[in-house]
């Protein structure tokens, strides 16, 4: 059992914890991660290699979703809703909670390739089947994933500071942008008890912020008189 000074500790970390640009693939990185996971979705389907098709879903996955490593391992095929009229997740989140997870088409899209893969390759895809499973075709672990994504960012050479939590992190910060800054939509989308856990991500934010403020020092820059000098009096 924890003592009070654990508990102030852990509160406090929790309390001062921020996400950092660090912890946030760049455009630049995704699109080279997305690029080289298709090619082993590929050669996955070429050497009949069902573990290098479910990587590929795992990072399409963990950047069209956002989802918590032990909410993608605990997926089934009835949770996700892909008919022509739907395109969500519905499935128990964190503390077992009812979450509801809108995704694009084009991951609609995603989703269903998969499944006809899984189909080629023998694998139950009726609803309390696991969507991500291992060769034996049970649920796989947070572990595997955890441990393949360290692969798959190895081999598409992106640094090694990334886990694959940081597929969350770059989808709240890359859909704050899209969304126009709508902290209440991404806070539903990546299940947050508080809208102040969502309010982290504007750190990452502020750097566009910083952009902004250069351009307009640039665009409003003061050019010096005849005669006067620009260098610091």
């Amino acid at each position: 059992m924890k003592s009070e000074p654990q508990k102030q500790k852990k509160r406090a970390q929790k309390r001062y914890w921020i996400i950092d640009e660090s912890m946030c693939l760049t455009v630049r990185e995704v699109l080279k991660l997305r690029s080289f996971s298709n090619q082993v979705r590929t050669s996955g389907l070429k050497e009949k290699r069902f573990s290098q098709v479910r990587r590929w879903f795992m990072i399409e996955l963990g950047l069209h979703a956002g989802l918590r490593v032990e909410e993608m391992a605990s997926l089934k095929h009835c949770n996700l809703f892909i008919d022509y009229t739907r395109s969500s997740l519905s499935f128990l989140g964190k503390g077992r909670k009812p979450r509801l997870v809108w995704v694009s088409p084009l991951f609609r899209q995603i989703c269903s390739l998969y499944i006809s893969y899984k189909k080629r390759f023998g694998y139950d895809t009726s609803e309390d089947a696991p969507l991500l499973n291992n060769l034996e075709g049970l649920h796989i672990s947070k572990r595997a994933l955890q441990k393949d994504f360290k692969l798959m960012a190895k081999l598409a050479g992106l640094p090694t500071r990334y886990h694959i939590h940081n597929l969350r992190h770059t989808y709240a910060t890359f859909l704050l942008k899209v969304s126009n800054h709508n902290y209440r939509f991404v806070q539903r989308q990546l299940g947050h008890a508080s809208i102040k856990t969502t309010q982290i991500y504007a750190t990452v934010l502020e750097s566009e912020g910083r952009e902004a403020l250069e351009k307009l020092l640039r665009f409003n820059e003061v050019k010096p008189l005849n005669g006067e000098s620009n260098e610091n009096s």
